[in-house]
C-alpha cells in the first residue's frame, strides 16, 4: 500500500497471523480488502488496531508484541481453530470483522494486566508484564519461600510453585489448579498454589486467594538455585531469585468493542460445557 492510501482519517491497521493454511487464508483477506480501502492504512509501525488471526495463543503473542503500546491500540482477535476465549470471530465471520471496523467508532473494553518485577541477589531488577498469569517454580527440588500481601507475612510456602493470574487468566492456566473463575473486568490478581505441601508440619492456606487492586504481592524465596519464571507464554531460568513481586499494572489490554464482543460468560459455558441439554 502507498502512501496516497492515507487520508486524515485513516485507521492504522496491524495483522497478526499464525502459520496455519486457514489463518494465512484469512489474512491474505483482510491484507487485500484494506489495501484498497482509503480509510485504512497497513502497517505493523504504530498501529491503532491489531487484528491476531490463529487462537488464544496468536493473542498473547500479538499483546507482548506491543505491551509497550497498549495506551493506544486495541486489539480484536479472530479464530481459526476451536473456539478462543478473546477472539471475538470466526474465520467464517471475516466479511462481519471488515463491516463493524468500516462501522467503528473507537470504543473498547478494557482488561486489567499483570506487571512482575523480578530482583536478583546481584542486583539486577527484570519487569514484565503478563495479559494470563505469571509463575515461578523451581523444578529439581521443592521450593520453599515466603508469601506476603501487602507487606503482610502471610504464609510459607512449600511446594513446586506458585501462579499470579489476572482476571483474564483465570480460566487458563489458573483453572487448571483449582482456582477461580474471574469476570475479566474486575480489577484483581489471583494467587493460587503448584502442588503445595500439607501436613502436620507444614501448612499452607491451601486453596486459591483473590488480591484486590491495592494489594501488591511478594514471593521470596528462602533456597538459593534455578528458578523457573514463567510469563504467559514465555519462559525464562533465574539463578538466585531474592523477590518476585506483582501487582495490577496500570495499563490495560484495550479490545475493539463490536457487537460481535460475545459476553464473557458464554465464553466459559462454550468453552467448558458446551450445549446444555433442554
Amino acid at each position: 500500500m502507498t502512501q496516497m492510501n492515507i487520508t486524515g482519517r485513516a485507521t492504522r491497521v496491524a495483522i497478526i497471523s499464525n502459520n496455519k493454511y486457514q489463518s494465512k487464508r484469512v489474512a491474505s483477506k483482510l491484507f487485500a480488502t484494506f489495501k484498497e480501502d482509503k480509510d485504512f492504512y497497513l502497517s505493523k509501525k504504530n498501529p491503532d488496531i491489531v487484528i491476531s488471526i490463529g487462537g488464544d495463543g496468536m493473542l498473547l503473542s500479538a499483546f507482548h508484541m506491543y505491551e509497550k503500546e497498549l495506551d493506544r491500540v486495541r486489539f480484536v482477535g479472530v479464530h481459526t481453530g476451536h473456539l478462543g476465549f478473546y477472539t471475538d470471530y470466526r474465520d467464517f465471520e471475516v466479511d462481519k470483522l471488515i463491516e463493524n471496523l468500516r462501522a467503528d467508532k473507537g470504543e473498547m473494553i478494557s482488561y486489567p494486566t499483570l506487571k512482575v518485577h523480578i530482583t536478583l541477589e546481584d542486583g539486577r531488577i527484570f519487569t514484565a508484564r503478563a495479559f494470563n498469569e505469571a509463575t515461578i517454580k523451581r523444578i529439581e527440588k521443592t521450593m520453599v519461600a515466603d508469601v506476603i500481601i501487602n507487606k503482610v507475612k502471610f504464609e510459607r510456602f512449600r511446594g513446586d510453585g506458585l501462579s499470579v493470574s489476572t482476571p483474564t487468566g483465570s480460566t487458563a492456566y489458573n483453572k487448571s489448579l483449582g482456582g477461580a473463575i474471574l469476570h475479566p473486568t474486575m480489577e484483581a490478581l489471583q494467587l493460587t498454589e503448584i502442588s503445595s505441601i500439607n501436613n502436620r508440619v507444614y501448612r499452607t492456606v491451601g486453596s486459591s486467594m483473590i488480591i484486590p487492586k491495592k494489594d501488591h504481592i511478594e514471593i521470596v524465596p528462602k533456597r538459593q538455585g534455578v528458578y523457573t519464571v514463567s510469563i504467559d507464554n514465555k519462559t525464562m531460568h533465574y539463578k538466585n531469585v531474592v523477590k518476585v513481586e506483582y501487582w495490577i499494572g496500570s495499563k490495560t489490554i484495550n479490545f475493539v468493542a463490536t457487537p460481535f464482543h460475545t459476553s464473557f460468560w458464554e465464553r466459559v459455558k462454550d468453552a467448558f460445557i458446551g450445549d446444555l441439554d433442554s
